[in-house]
């Protein structure tokens, strides 16, 4: 298998420039992607069993892995939910299949959002992680709107192995992804 486009990327320009940019003696210094997980919450799921079918199935074709059904830890008796019940799926990708998954959301999935006008750099924890929120998976050119019963949304988390978030949104950009720039007014 021959190397993502990304991570060509990523190895030739982007790693001396953030040793430039961050004045780093040391190449294990630079930031560089750890996982991406992405996460799909079906709260709908407890009352019907063919959601967790359907939703399992798109995330799979987006992310061209299985993913791993996440169950209800304690019974909620307000939320009508049971210890062992499906209440979301997830996926955490690495290495190749990392690489391929922020190459298709960044330039062919987050154009596709309606009335885009950047993505929101608020979204880092402070560890060097990011968290991006979308509201439906038909951004991705994999889903078919005819197929899929609703419109769901989805959490990525970007786990880097930034120490600092001004050092993984300068990885993130490097990268393309396409944040808001900020009017000094």
């Amino acid at each position: 298998m021959n190397q993502p486009r990304l991570k060509k990327v990523y190895q030739e320009s982007v790693v001396n420039e953030l040793k430039k940019q961050f004045s780093l003696k040391n190449t294990h210094q630079i930031p560089s992607l750890s996982k991406i997980v992405i996460n799909i919450g079906l709260s709908e799921a407890k009352d019907n069993i063919k959601v967790l079918d359907i939703a399992s199935a798109e995330l799979a074709s987006i992310t061209g892995q299985k993913p791993l059904v996440c169950r209800a830890k304690k019974s909620v008796s307000n939320f009508k939910l049971r210890q062992g019940m499906p209440i979301g799926i997830k996926v955490t990708l690495r290495n190749a299949m990392m690489y391929e998954f922020l190459d298709r959301l960044i330039n062919v999935a987050i154009p596709r959002i309606r009335d885009f006008r950047g993505i929101e750099p608020n979204g880092f924890d402070g560890q060097g992680n990011f968290n991006l929120g979308l509201t439906e998976q038909y951004i991705f050119p994999e889903i078919s709107i005819e197929k899929s019963d609703k419109a769901r949304g989805m959490n990525i988390t970007i786990v880097t192995t930034a120490k600092k978030d001004e050092q993984a949104k300068s990885l993130l950009e490097a990268l393309g992804m396409p944040f808001k720039k900020r009017d000094n007014k």
